[in-house]
C-alpha cells in the first residue's frame, strides 16, 4: 500500500518520528492568527476505548481537553436496537457550554445515524437529515447556524462508508448539497473514511468546492496514527487552518480514532 508515493511502513516511521516532536496537548488551544473559531471532528467509536473498556465519561474528558466552539461526533450512538444515544449531553453542556444540533425522529439517539453535532454558540436556523447511498446506513447532518445577525455557518457533519464506490456516491450528495446559488461559508466536518490521497481518493470530486483542501492528517489508529481518515474542510480560502490531530494520553485510549482539530476564520 502506498501513501503519497511512500509505502505503509515509511508512513509508519514519519508517524513515529512527528508523534516524538510534538508536545501532547494538556490544556485547550488558544486562538491565533485571528481564528474565531476552533472546530473538530471525533468518532468516539461509540465510547469504547482502546483498552475495549466503554467509558462516555472519558471521551466527555476528550472533548473538554479540546474545548471547541462547534464539534461533529461521529459513532455517538448505538448503531443497533433502540440505537440510543452513549453520552450525557446534559452533562457536557453544563461543564463545556455545547449544545447538539436537535434532529427529529430519532427516538431515544443524540444525532441522525450516529452523527451529533454541537455547537457553543449562535441559534440553529435550520436542520437537514440526509440518508447518504450504499449499503450501510450512512448519514450527513446539515445544520445552518446564524452566529450573530450578520454571519450564518453551515456545517456538514458526516461519516462516510468503508467501501470506495459508496464513498464516491456520498462525495457526490455532499456536493448536491453544495450545488445551491447561496455560498455561504461551508465546514465539511466528518470520518470521511479515505486513506487514499491524490489521484486514487474517492474525495476527489470534493475539491471543486471544497479544495485545494488542508493536508491531510494522520487520525487512525490512535495508537500510532498512519491513515487521515478523518476531514475538515471549508469552501473558502484561508477559512480554515491549523489543521492536526488532538494526540494526548487520554485520546490515545479513548478511541480508536484521535479527534482532528483545526481553526477557523470567517
Amino acid at each position: 500500500m502506498e501513501r503519497n508515493g511512500r509505502s505503509l511502513p515509511e508512513t509508519v516511521l514519519l508517524s513515529i518520528r512527528g508523534r516524538k516532536m510534538r508536545k501532547a496537548k494538556a490544556t485547550p488551544p488558544k486562538r491565533v492568527g485571528g481564528a474565531e473559531m476552533v472546530v473538530a471532528s471525533y468518532n468516539v467509536h461509540k465510547c469504547i476505548g482502546t483498552d475495549r473498556n466503554f467509558d462516555p465519561e472519558r471521551t466527555a474528558r476528550v472533548i473538554r481537553e479540546i474545548s471547541p466552539d462547534v464539534i461533529a461526533l461521529q459513532e455517538a450512538d448505538n448503531r443497533f436496537g433502540d440505537r440510543a444515544g452513549l453520552l450525557d449531553l446534559n452533562r457536557l453542556e453544563i461543564e463545556t457550554g455545547l449544545v447538539p444540533v436537535p434532529v427529529s425522529g430519532n427516538g431515544k439517539a443524540h444525532g441522525w445515524r450516529g452523527n451529533v453535532l454541537l455547537f457553543k454558540r449562535g441559534t440553529v436556523r435550520d436542520v437537514h437529515q440526509i440518508k447518504l447511498p450504499g449499503l450501510e446506513p450512512r448519514g450527513a447532518l446539515v445544520a445552518e447556524i446564524d452566529l450573530d445577525e450578520n454571519r450564518t455557518l453551515r456545517v456538514i457533519a458526516a461519516h462516510l462508508g468503508l467501501l470506495r464506490r459508496s464513498r464516491s456516491e456520498q462525495a457526490r450528495v455532499v456536493l448536491d448539497i453544495m450545488s445551491s446559488s447561496d455560498e455561504r461559508p461551508t465546514l465539511l466536518l466528518g470520518d470521511l473514511n479515505e486513506w487514499r490521497l491524490g489521484n486514487r481518493s474517492a474525495l476527489n470530486t470534493l475539491h471543486t468546492t471544497f479544495g485545494p483542501s488542508p493536508p491531510a492528517v494522520p487520525t487512525f489508529p490512535s495508537g500510532l496514527p498512519v491513515l487521515a481518515l478523518d476531514r475538515i474542510m471549508g469552501n473558502r480560502h484561508d477559512m480554515v487552518s491549523a489543521v492536526e490531530a488532538h494526540d494526548t494520553p487520554l485520546s490515545r485510549v479513548a478511541s480508536d480514532h484521535l479527534p482532528l482539530t483545526a481553526y477557523v476564520h470567517l
